[in-house]
């Protein structure tokens, strides 16, 4: 996915990443526009938040039934993660991809220090779509390696249980680790992406690292967690703990060792993300990930003049998508503020 909203960042204090949080966040809806006309709901970056551990970007696209039409651009210093719920998207990229992206299939791209890519719906008529991608942040030296892509259709999946032990739902672990079970995909960082599925009415029990940070992400139904720090205990009838809904983002910090989460009566889907705090401050503009304000310049300036660093994505030709103008400030990384 192509960003269309880069603007400058703000230079400010950072605050500290030093213990546990309940910060409930809500997806803002960016509309993309032009000829793909489709929207996101985006969860990263957020103003007071801009990373969980090396997680920089979080949007869904859908559910909407829409045209996907995003030509060849370019990204730098990241992976782009995506995971699909609903349709089939065409990924072509400069390293010689071709594939469809589908239901419980993970799609890597590393970027490395440049690659271009591309993304289609299926068909030539709107279609049914709804998936989330997400940007992960490539610290040294990694970010100055070789592009690459992977896709992976067996991931790990844990049962989780509640209090007494009975199973209540499950996690697929599609980038990183959770408990005991790593996915397969290629990551540069301490870090966790795991689909959580929750029966209707239960509850489940999540192991959690303390020196890691974290979020959940709504999905599908509704979820609260349980606990004294969320205003609602295990065994009380008071409903004062945050409830992530669709397309909400709850921050949770860092150390904790675990978290209970509550599923609705309709059950509950969300998206758990963390890692450990990266510690690299980033620069990032479009769909640039870097360090300082003339590594993105230079990007830009290469991505216009067609330079071999980007590579070319096959089947397009010269279609692609044009940087924005840069903003009229130097870009300085981004802050976090909670």
């Amino acid at each position: 996915m192509t960003r269309v909203d880069a603007g400058p960042e703000e230079a400010e204090a950072p605050a500290a990443c030093d213990g546990p949080r309940s910060l409930l966040l809500h997806s803002r809806d960016v509309p993309l526009g032009g000829v793909r006309g489709m929207g996101v709901h985006r969860a990263l970056p957020q103003r007071d938040l801009p990373m969980v551990g090396a997680w920089c970007f979080l949007d869904r696209f859908g559910p909407q039934r829409t045209r996907m039409r995003v030509e060849p651009h370019p990204h730098i210093g990241l992976q782009t993660v995506t995971w699909p719920f609903v349709g089939e998207v065409r990924h072509r990229d400069a390293v010689g991809s071709d594939v469809r992206v589908a239901r419980d299939a993970l799609n890597l791209m590393t970027s490395g220090a440049g690659i271009s890519h591309s993304e289609y719906s299926i068909g030539d008529e709107a279609v049914e779509l709804d998936a989330l991608q997400l940007w992960i942040a490539l610290p040294d030296p990694a970010r100055h390696g070789p592009p690459a892509f992977e896709r992976h259709e067996r991931l790990p999946v844990l049962t989780l249980s509640d209090a007494a032990g009975a199973a209540t739902g499950e996690a697929t672990v599609v980038m990183g680790e959770l408990g005991a079970a790593a996915s397969p995909a290629t990551a540069f960082s301490p870090l966790v992406g795991a689909e959580v599925r929750i029966e209707p009415g239960a509850s489940a029990d999540v192991a959690l690292r303390p020196d890691w940070e974290y979020a959940v992400l709504g999905v599908f139904g509704s979820l609260e967690p349980v606990g004294a720090d969320f205003g609602a205990d295990a065994d009380s009838d008071s409903a004062t703990a945050p409830v992530v809904g669709g397309y909400d983002l709850l921050y949770l910090g860092l150390g904790r060792d675990g978290i209970r989460l509550q599923a609705g009566p309709d059950g509950a889907t969300a998206f758990l993300l963390g890692g450990e705090p990266f510690e690299e401050e980033i620069v990032m503009w479009w769909n640039f990930v870097g360090r300082s304000h003339d590594e993105i310049v230079a990007a830009r300036d290469e991505w216009e003049a067609s330079a071999p660093r980007f590579g070319s994505v096959v089947g397009h030709g010269d279609e692609r998508i044009p940087a924005p103008p840069l903003p009229h400030v130097r870009l300085t990384p981004r802050r976090r503020r909670v």
